[in-house]
Formats: structure tokens, C-alpha cells, sequence
């Protein structure tokens, strides 16, 4: 049975796939940082320089929920001294044209606001 709406038209439904992916990179700062992780592996001081306003508990809250879908790879380097890098997976980096298009979007469509590097 399809339901109608009081005009006689089927309703409209919202698409499944645009809702996860906007749950998820509509998150603050998952969808920035991935774009950030696009230039290459960084270290999380350096990420948390890139990133001006996000704190270091969030910072490492949000590399872990990527870490753990698999779009961001920790890799620890051995020492001394001991460090860590965050790089995008292949499956990260499969969302970089999305985020690509978005970025050109928002410039060509939204209010100027600009992020800057601290």
C-alpha cells in the first residue's frame, strides 16, 4: 500500500545513503579532517595545529571513530623519539572527491568564512 498525502501525491522520503554519510561527515570536524588528512600523513600536533578550535580530546575522539571505519590508519613510529601518524585508508580516500565538491560548492555558494592556519 503506497500512503498519499492530502493532495493525492506520494510523500517524499529521505535518501538513506545521503542521511549515513551526512550523520557521519556531518559530525564536527570529521568531514575537515579528512580533507586535512588529503595532504599527505600528519602527526596529531600537527593535526591539532591545522585544525584551530578543535581541543585534543576531540581531536583524538574523532581520529579514533575514523580509525575504527576504517577511512584513517594509525601507524606508530618507533623511536626515539616515539611518534604517531594518521593517514587516510583507501576507503578514506575515496570520499576525497565528495569533500572535493563540497569545498567548491560552499566557495562558489555560501558566505566567505576561512579557516586559518594558527
Amino acid at each position: 500500500m503506497t500512503l498519499r498525502s492530502p493532495n493525492g501525491q506520494t510523500p517524499r522520503s529521505c535518501d538513506g545513503g545521503l542521511t549515513q554519510a551526512f550523520a557521519f561527515l556531518g559530525k564536527r570536524w570529521n568531514g575537515v579532517l579528512l580533507g586535512t588528512l588529503a595532504h599527505g600523513p600528519a602527526g596529531f600536533a600537527e593535526l591539532a595545529r591545522a585544525l584551530p578550535g578543535i581541543s585534543e580530546s576531540v581531536l583524538s575522539d574523532r581520529l579514533g571513530e575514523l580509525g575504527r571505519v576504517g577511512l584513517v590508519c594509525r601507524t606508530v613510529r618507533e623511536g626515539p623519539p616515539l611518534g604517531v601518524s594518521y593517514e587516510l585508508t583507501e576507503r578514506g580516500a575515496a570520499v576525497l572527491p565528495a569533500l572535493d565538491a563540497l569545498a567548491r560548492w560552499a566557495d562558489e555558494n555560501l558566505p566567505a568564512e576561512r579557516c586559518s592556519s594558527g
